[in-house]
């Protein structure tokens, strides 16, 4: 678990409640914790956050993924720097009011920071609720009903203890793969564990696969060993990001169309390159076809683009999928 845990009776800090909430939605503790580190380090209190620029928010979470968290962690620094002078509230209510947190951040804020009488539910908390009271719902129509049953369990004090403990039962005990019952403090109250099927809890629909799309990603590259960059709409998947210059995304693709769309450059000469790169988002898998052009030194940007040395290309704020198409494409040179 991150850093942030206390020992049972003592509260934690809330930036740092809050910090680690947004990164681990979607994420691994393996994968958020490095950084965790890294956000304390280079912005150990929330003032330093909201001061931040945000192209250097998003540089250092570049390869976490879900972006919008980013943009949104920045945001909502600004605004409890704004709105209550850089402490964090400690009512349910004022902390869904600001950017990013939803019901389950706020949640955990409150009990684990402040030991107010709430639970955080996230996919753990639901494992270990709809196993114990053997929840027949379907995901996600059942989260209401998981929500009520969770609030439930409260007990008469140490709120915070107990919300950290519910969490770290799903994480480590009540896994969603043969957890391991008999472990479980509530094995013998455990409907699903009677009934000798745990995991076939929570109930969940069938998972739908998004449509394929495909599109085109130009990389140039001068002779000194700079690559063209630009940066995505502040709006929309990967806002604010940096990207190669590329085509939209969409399922009726055209590839034998697609130098038409390159950036306008002096002298460039696409060459595609073999093969696609893949990358799956939550709601849609992407193929991108790749193409290579060198273009001499003298060569400038266009509009809204500017030259990276490929040095300093890994502290660029590029999300996942454009580290991939460079890889690809710095292979093929």
């Amino acid at each position: 678990m991150l850093p942030w845990r206390t020992r049972p009776g003592h509260r934690a800090d809330p930036y740092r409640v809050w910090l680690s909430e947004i990164m681990l939605q979607q994420t691994t503790v393996k994968a958020a914790a490095p950084y965790f580190a890294r956000f304390l380090w280079q912005w150990p209190t929330i003032a330093a956050l909201a001061k931040a620029d945000l192209e250097d928010v998003l540089r250092a979470w570049a390869g976490l993924g879900y972006y919008a968290r980013a943009r949104n962690l920045h945001a909502c620094a600004k605004a409890v720097v704004a709105r209550y002078k850089g402490a964090f509230p400690d009512d349910i209510a004022a902390l869904r009011g600001l950017p990013g947190i939803g019901d389950y951040t706020a949640a955990a804020i409150a009990a684990i920071a402040f030991d107010r009488p709430a639970v955080p539910v996230d996919g753990n908390v639901e494992r270990v609720v709809t196993r114990l009271f053997a929840v027949e719902d379907v995901l996600p129509a059942a989260k209401p009903a998981i929500r009520q049953l969770a609030t439930s369990l409260l007990p008469a004090r140490r709120f915070g203890d107990f919300a950290q403990a519910l969490m770290d039962l799903g994480a480590t005990i009540c896994s969603p793969k043969r957890p391991a019952c008999a472990l479980c403090p509530w094995s013998g109250a455990c409907i699903a564990n009677a009934r000798g099927e745990p995991d076939s809890y929570p109930r969940k629909a069938p998972k739908r696969e998004g449509k394929l799309r495909r599109g085109a990603a130009f990389v140039a590259l001068r002779e000194d060993e700079m690559v063209l960059l630009r940066r995505r709409p502040e709006k929309g998947l990967l806002g604010g990001m940096s990207e190669v210059p590329g085509s939209e995304w969409t399922h009726q693709f055209d590839v034998d169309d697609a130098v038409r769309l390159a950036p306008d450059l002096a002298r460039a000469k696409w060459r595609r390159v073999p093969g696609v790169v893949r990358h799956v988002f939550t709601h849609f898998p992407l193929e991108l076809a790749v193409f290579l052009a060198r273009v001499p030194r003298a060569t400038k940007a266009p509009k809204n683009s500017r030259w990276v040395k490929l040095t300093e290309v890994s502290g660029e704020a590029l999300p996942n999928v454009m580290r991939k198409v460079l890889a690809h494409a710095l292979d093929a040179r």
